[in-house]
C-alpha cells in the first residue's frame, strides 16, 4: 500500500511539472518574428464571422472551454472522427456545440495561413477567438497567452465535462483536476451571459424536481412560469431558450445580478448563490464590474494553460479539423 502511495505522488508530480514547463512558454509575444500580425488577422475574422450570426460567440467561448477541460487546449475537440476513430466532437456531451464555433477557428486559421504558412496553432487560433468574442458582446479585452501546440490524439472516451445538474461540491472537483479553484469556476460561469441552451436541460428543475416539489424551489417563481411557456411538457428537447433571460446578448454582470434572483438556468448556475461557500463572490461580482474583470481574465488565462503542447510537443495542424 505503501508503495502505491509513493507511486500515485510521484505520478501526480510529473504530471505537475508537465504543466508548469508547458505553461511557462507561453508567451503573449510568442509569434513576434513568425507572424506578427496574428492577433489583427483572427480578430477580422472573427469579427467577420460575428457580423453574419451571433452565435458566432457563444459557440466560439463554449468550444473553447470543450477544448481545455479535456486534455488540455490542444484544439483536440476540432477532430472529425473517422471510421477507426470515435474523436471528443462526437461524444454525447459535444454533440449540441454549435457548428459556427467550429467555423469561426477553420476560417480565422485559413486567413492566418494566407498570411504566415505553418506557422501558427489552431489551439491559439481558437484561445484568441475565444477572448475576441468576449470583447464583440461587450465584455473587456485581456492578453492571451501564445505558444500552444496542436494535440495528435482525439478520442469520446477521454471527455469528462461538467453536467447543468451538478452541485458545488461536484464542480469544484471537475475543476480542481485541471487546476482552477472556486473563484475560476464562478468566473468561467458567466460564459452562461450570452448564447443558448435547450429545454432538455432544465426539464427536471420544471417538471420532475422530487417528490415534495414538482419545480425546483430556488427557481424563482416567475422565471419558472417563463420557462414552463418556452419549455412545456414533451416539446422537442431541442428547443433553444436563453442562458440570460434579460441581457443574453451581453457579456455582463447580469449573470450575477440573476444568481440573486433565482434566475440561473441551470442548477449548477443556481448553486453558486444558494451555496454559502460561493455566495460571497456571486454578491460582490453582481456589483463590481472590475473586480469580476480581473476574475475572468485571470480565470481564461489559467484555462488557457491546462494541459498545452509546447515546443516540440505536438505540431501545427495544416486543417483544424484533421491530424496532418
Amino acid at each position: 500500500m505503501g508503495s502505491f502511495k509513493v507511486f500515485s505522488l510521484a505520478v501526480l508530480c510529473v504530471l505537475a511539472l508537465n504543466f508548469y514547463v508547458g505553461s511557462a512558454q507561453l508567451k503573449t509575444n510568442f509569434y513576434s518574428k513568425s507572424c506578427p500580425n496574428v492577433e489583427s488577422i483572427v480578430k477580422e475574422a472573427v469579427a467577420k464571422k460575428f457580423k453574419q450570426t451571433f452565435v458566432t460567440a457563444p459557440a466560439t467561448l463554449r468550444l473553447f472551454f470543450h477544448d481545455c477541460m479535456v486534455r488540455g487546449c490542444d484544439a483536440s475537440v476540432m477532430i472529425q472522427s473517422t471510421p477507426g476513430n470515435k474523436a471528443e466532437k462526437d461524444h454525447p456531451d459535444n454533440l449540441s456545440l454549435a457548428g459556427d464555433g467550429f467555423d469561426t477557428v477553420i476560417k480565422a486559421k485559413a486567413a492566418v495561413e494566407k498570411k504566415c504558412k505553418n506557422k501558427v496553432s489552431c489551439a491559439d487560433i481558437l484561445a484568441l477567438a475565444a477572448r475576441d468574442v468576449i470583447v464583440l458582446t461587450g465584455g473587456r479585452s485581456y492578453p492571451v497567452e501564445l505558444g500552444r501546440r496542436d494535440g495528435l490524439k482525439s478520442t469520446a472516451s477521454s471527455v469528462h465535462l461538467p453536467s447543468p445538474h451538478q452541485n458545488l461540491n461536484q464542480l469544484n472537483a471537475i475543476f480542481s483536476k485541471v487546476g482552477l479553484n472556486q473563484d475560476d469556476l464562478v468566473a468561467l460561469s458567466a460564459a452562461h451571459s450570452i448564447g443558448f441552451s435547450h429545454c432538455k436541460h432544465v426539464e427536471k428543475r420544471l417538471y420532475q424536481w422530487n417528490s415534495r416539489s414538482k419545480v425546483d424551489p430556488t427557481l424563482n417563481a416567475f422565471y419558472a412560469t417563463q420557462l414552463k411557456q418556452q419549455c412545456p411538457k414533451n416539446v422537442d428537447p431541442r428547443i433553444a431558450i436563453n442562458m440570460d433571460p434579460v441581457t443574453p446578448k451581453k457579456f455582463d454582470i447580469q449573470y450575477y445580478k440573476n444568481l440573486q434572483q433565482g434566475k440561473g438556468l441551470f442548477t449548477s448556475d443556481q448553486v453558486l448563490f444558494t451555496d454559502k461557500r460561493s455566495r460571497p463572490v456571486v454578491v460582490d461580482w453582481a456589483v463590481n464590474a472590475g473586480n469580476f474583470n480581473k476574475a475572468f481574465e485571470l480565470a481564461m488565462t489559467k484555462l488557457g494553460r491546462v494541459g498545452v503542447l509546447t515546443g516540440s510537443q505536438g505540431n501545427i495542424r495544416r486543417m483544424c479539423d484533421a491530424f496532418n
